[in-house]
């Protein structure tokens, strides 16, 4: 791109890049250079807009969390219809088919991110602790409305639940599970709890 050309919404254009750079090639393939090559513009811009490379991963890493808010209203409000095995099957599917998968990898794969990410989120990995905490949303409204036993462990399922689906979407070059895997997987984590 040339000098002197004003590009809209860099910060978006360069987080879009990293997600298909990351979904494509992986976090080993995460450079500055990949990524302001894929955005179509001069390395400098990346370094205008963030203090270095891991300060960008960071933000990336945060704007594709918050992200999340959307898919996890989504779940909250589907509490009450459907059934709570076919609600919890399509949001782990949504999740796990999005680019929370390669983050983890990102995360793992990069100890100076981590750290940067330490700063502001004190535990786990940012894209599953707050999946996590988005299926505790929605299996407590479900036992608020009668669906879930009142006993569930809630705090044990959520976990369970998203780090099962982790494992099942991890292959990233492989295909994806069907989703009737899924579904029997949730069944059987959740059999105790869903009524």
């Amino acid at each position: 791109m040339p000098t002197g050309v004003a590009i809209r919404d860099v910060r978006e254009q360069l987080f879009d890049a990293a997600e298909r750079i990351l979904l494509s090639a992986g976090p080993s393939a995460l450079t500055s250079r990949a990524v302001t090559a894929e955005a179509g513009c001069a390395k400098g811009v990346l370094h205008r807009h963030f203090e270095d490379f891991d300060a960008f991963l960071a933000d990336f890493v945060l704007d594709r969390v918050n992200r999340m808010d959307a898919r996890a209203t989504a779940l909250l409000a589907s509490a009450g219809a459907g059934t709570v095995v076919d609600n919890l099957t399509e949001a782990l599917i949504a999740l796990f088919r999005s680019v929370a998968v390669a983050i983890v990898a990102l995360v793992t794969f990069r100890d100076d991110l981590r750290d940067r990410l330490r700063r502001t989120w004190p535990a786990g990995v940012p894209v599953l602790t707050e999946a996590v905490d988005m299926v505790a949303a929605y299996l407590a409204a479900e036992r608020d409305l009668g669906r879930v036993a009142p006993d569930a462990a809630i705090d044990a399922l959520a976990p369970t639940l998203i780090g099962t689906g982790h494992l099942l979407f991890a292959d990233r070059r492989g295909d994806p599970p069907d989703p009737a895997a899924v579904r029997e997987v949730v069944a059987s984590v959740t059999a105790g709890a869903v009524r």
